[in-house]
């Protein structure tokens, strides 16, 4: 069984969690083997996210089950608030070292590096705070990639980048069969409408 903690605050960018918990689900479903993804926040009321939607945690910050992985998604409240929440910063840090995993997505790579796990790795990040994580020293930026794993610790670029990091590690997890399963399940095939005409 394998059981996915994806963290939530106020001012977490939506799809960096509702992305990977999208692909965690599924591969749940498709599984049939009791895994799980839970939400867990520092308080028990409802977070309210960086466009406005509001989600209500499963669990907090000092009660809920053990954890294989664990995800940390962006949005204003990575970069500037939770970097600065000792209670948030130490329990990443605390539950860094039991997980299997850890994950973040777009500037989740910013509160990973305040909490210590991305000190001295390889990360990936949004690529309009590339040069600010960078600025913060001890890690290494990658910026070409939309995912960049350095041991267990996994960090994806923007928004949907978090989608193929999840399926990717649900692949290094059970198997490239069964993301490829998962990926056809959620009918995951992007084409934006607009790449073609992307200016150069």
């Amino acid at each position: 069984m394998t059981t996915y903690g994806l963290l939530v605050f106020e001012d977490a960018e939506e799809l960096d969690f509702v992305g990977p918990w999208e692909v965690f689900t599924a591969s749940a479903m498709v599984r049939e083997e009791g895994d799980k993804a839970v939400l867990i926040a520092e308080q028990s009321g409802p977070v309210r996210c960086n466009k406005g939607m509001r989600v209500v945690p499963d669990h907090v910050l000092d009660d809920h089950p053990k954890l294989d992985v664990l995800l940390v998604p962006g949005g204003r409240g990575a970069r500037e608030t939770q970097p600065n929440n000792p209670a948030v910063t130490g329990w990443i840090a605390k539950v860094a070292e039991q997980v299997d995993w850890v994950t973040s997505v777009c500037t989740g790579a910013a509160l990973l590096h305040a909490a210590g796990p991305a000190k001295g790795r390889r990360v990936a990040t949004h690529w309009s705070f590339e040069d600010a994580l960078e600025a913060h020293g001890d890690v290494t930026v990658v910026r070409d990639a939309r995912y960049v794993v350095d041991g267990k610790l996994v960090t994806s670029q923007g928004v949907s980048a978090g989608i193929d990091m999840a399926l990717w590690l649900i692949g290094r997890i059970h198997g490239r069969d069964h993301a490829r399963a998962v990926r056809r399940y959620i009918q995951y095939e992007p084409a934006p409408p607009y790449l073609a005409d992307e200016p150069s």
